[in-house]
């Protein structure tokens, strides 16, 4: 008889390290099925998505109170689905401030819950872990820190590496991408990641296309490429393009190649600043949100560093931008210094080197596939 798992996978980050979760776990042999909330990636791996992320799709407490009703909809949605479905096992993947809260209800119907991608208790305090060590059975960790912190406060954990490793990858020489794209290999290129969901491309696009306009007027013949997130309508980002004088290139959905062939990159603050750390390009971050979005971090966080990359490095090895620093001014003249300075330059993917060191070896989602096995049998 097939063991039943509930995944719950709330964000397009979370959606492709479940599905190749589901690929690993079914090619061990076992005889599974799954269902839960998920995206794309998840329905095509196998999972029969009860509920979809684009409902989901918010940043910051914000959007939160402002979707509030499909949030609470989809989560007792989750729970009448778990009551009906009984499944053997919950795999909870990131998603923290609608997993924790899950997994709470899900202990209570005596589910077990293994936790894929650990909730940045790093960064937002410690309140979480007692909420992880009373209702999850194991928690698989990316970064060998989380695994010290979780063992320390004597709960189940284990370092699998990080599984960016194996999707981040560069598929063209840079010959044929430059080729691709309409680049020229004698002029520099500068990529802009302005983030994967629509509110960060309203607030962020804008900021990055002013600071290339700055950097355009002394770095003559720089190019510019914005690294398009496939599921959003391109209309988005022509909209907030609009205004530059700039022949500002969009590419849909092929960031790792386009980051392959720039000299420089401005990047959102998120996954992309590891994924960027992976490839090896020199690169600024920055982030704004509503004031209200601002406090509230500013009153929870406990760290003093944003980007996952310099949180990695445990230093500032990245500049980062954030709320009123984020501006055209502030992020060009980094961004110049940079690109003008070879010592720093060579510095900076040094750092970055070591950061991608830091993260393990390839084969994380087979190893934690292994690792959730025994929960099975």
């Amino acid at each position: 008889m097939a063991k039943s798992i509930l995944i719950v996978a709330g964000e397009p980050s979370g959606d492709l390290h479940a599905s190749n979760l589901v690929k690993d776990l079914k090619a061990l042999g076992t005889d599974l099925e799954f269902f839960g909330l998920g995206g794309d990636l998840c329905k095509k791996a196998g999972v029969d998505i009860e509920f979809d992320i684009k409902r989901l799709s918010v940043v910051g407490l914000v959007d939160v109170w402002k979707n509030i009703f499909t949030i609470g909809t989809v989560f007792k949605g989750i729970l009448k689905k778990a009551d009906s479905r009984r499944p053997d096992l919950a795999i909870l993947v990131d998603y923290p401030g609608f997993n924790l809260r899950l997994a709470k209800e899900l202990a209570k119907r005596d589910i077990p819950v293994i936790y894929y991608i650990s909730p940045q208790v790093w960064a937002w305090g410690e309140d979480r872990i007692e909420i992880i060590k009373d209702c999850v059975a194991k928690i698989l960790v990316f970064f060998k820190f989380e695994e010290e912190l979780y063992k320390k406060n004597g709960i189940n954990s284990e370092f699998v590496g990080n599984p960016l490793l194996e999707t981040v990858r560069v598929t063209l020489p840079k010959d044929e991408i430059l080729k691709n794209y309409g680049l020229s290999k004698e002029r520099p290129v500068i990529a802009l990641l302005p983030g994967s969901r629509t509110t960060e491309i309203k607030t962020l696009l804008k900021i990055m296309a002013g600071s290339a306009g700055i950097i355009a007027k002394e770095l003559p013949g720089a190019q510019f490429v914005v690294a398009k997130y496939k599921n959003l309508p391109i209309s988005l980002y022509r909209e907030f393009l609009k205004d530059s004088t700039l022949d500002i290139k969009i590419v849909d959905g092929d960031s790792y190649n386009i980051l392959s062939i720039s000299d420089f990159a401005v990047v959102a603050s998120g996954t992309a600043t590891l994924e960027t750390a992976i490839i090896g390009t020199p690169f600024v971050i920055t982030y704004k949100v509503g004031l209200v979005n601002y406090i509230a971090y500013k009153i929870v966080a406990k760290i003093k560093v944003l980007g996952l990359v310099n949180v990695v490095a445990n230093s500032v090895i990245v500049p980062e931008f954030l709320q009123y620093d984020a501006t055209p001014e502030k992020i060009a003249r980094k961004s110049l210094e940079i690109l003008r300075d070879g010592v720093k330059r060579a510095e900076m993917i040094a750092a970055l080197a070591r950061v991608k060191s830091s993260l393990g070896a390839p084969g994380a989602s087979q190893r934690a596939a292994r690792a959730i096995l025994p929960y099975l049998q």
